[in-house]
């Protein structure tokens, strides 16, 4: 997730460099021969120009919004996840006679959480278990395709054998449902593509207003026509790459959704509740992000 104080601007460049080259080089060669060649004779209204950058515009506050919204869906799913971590480790303390044997349950309760929570944002990058979560992976013989769903069926295997009421089971088992609802929901966005074709439409809409910008634009002056030529086009590009970007939150970004950050957290949140001692710390970036 981005920093509020540490955005590097040059990083996003990085990312329309291609297209700014491609306008640049466009707007400089049009401008040039705008002032020694035949095209100094085409002249298309600007009126028509503001029709399609007005399209733009409405296209791209709708995507921009779309992308926002499925950021902040997984940003709001992943607290509740925290909350939820929490949540579940509070009742099993609260629920259990504190005795020996209880204390076990709850610890292992608590580390098969804190590895839930790794092997969830691992899973969701499509990234190699981290030693951590493979350790208790190998430890615990697990083998199944979906981690994350594993391990929660072991949750419940576990809660089966705890020596409670009915209806305290069944509220371990509600907080259950809540942690495998955000898996399923964190699944959905993961494999929800947004659709290409509107990614395209937008973007050969760009490069239809960056070709007929110049010809709508006053050619006595050729140096500000190259640089409008280049900044209106590169404006709406940008708007675009950013909701290229915010619309896939899991795709180890910076612009991601702090999954490791979180899980972290809920170990340190986790293991406090349960008197461990061997906290974690939690890094400060030293980037412009956190994952």
């Amino acid at each position: 997730m981005l920093l509020n104080k540490k955005i590097s601007i040059f990083a996003f460049i990085k990312q329309i460099k291609f297209d700014i080259a491609a306008i640049l080089s466009y707007s400089i060669i049009v401008g040039i021969a705008d002032q020694y060649s035949f095209l100094a004779k085409i002249s298309i209204p600007i009126g028509v120009t503001s029709v399609i950058g007005t399209a733009l515009s409405l296209l791209l506050a709708f995507r921009t919004s779309q992308a926002y919204e499925r950021w902040w869906e997984a940003r709001g799913v992943w607290g509740a996840i925290v909350n939820d971590s929490r949540t579940l480790i509070r009742q099993l303390i609260q629920f259990t006679p504190q005795d020996s044997n209880n204390k076990k349950m709850v610890e292992k309760f608590a580390d098969r959480q804190i590895i839930w929570c790794y092997a969830l944002g691992e899973s969701l990058r499509k990234l190699p278990f981290s030693k951590k979560v493979q350790d208790y992976l190998d430890t615990q013989k697990i083998t199944e395709k979906n981690i994350p769903n594993a391990i929660l069926n072991q949750h419940s295997d576990a809660l089966s054998q705890l020596d409670i009421s009915e209806f305290k089971q069944v509220q371990i088992d509600i907080t259950l449902g809540r942690l495998c609802d955000a898996m399923g929901k964190c699944e959905r966005i993961k494999n929800t593509v947004f659709p290409k074709s509107y990614s395209l439409l937008v973007h050969f809409l760009i490069y239809v207003f960056a070709t007929l910008l110049p010809f709508g634009l006053d050619d006595k002056y050729v140096t500000i026509e190259i640089f409008l030529t280049t900044l209106l086009p590169l404006i709406f590009i940008a708007i675009e790459r950013t909701a290229i970007i915010l619309q896939d939150p899991f795709e180890n970004a910076p612009t991601d959704i702090p999954m490791t950050s979180l899980a972290t957290t809920v170990e340190i949140n986790i293991k406090e509740m349960t008197g461990n001692e061997n906290l974690p710390t939690q890094e400060n970036s030293k980037s412009f992000y956190i994952m």
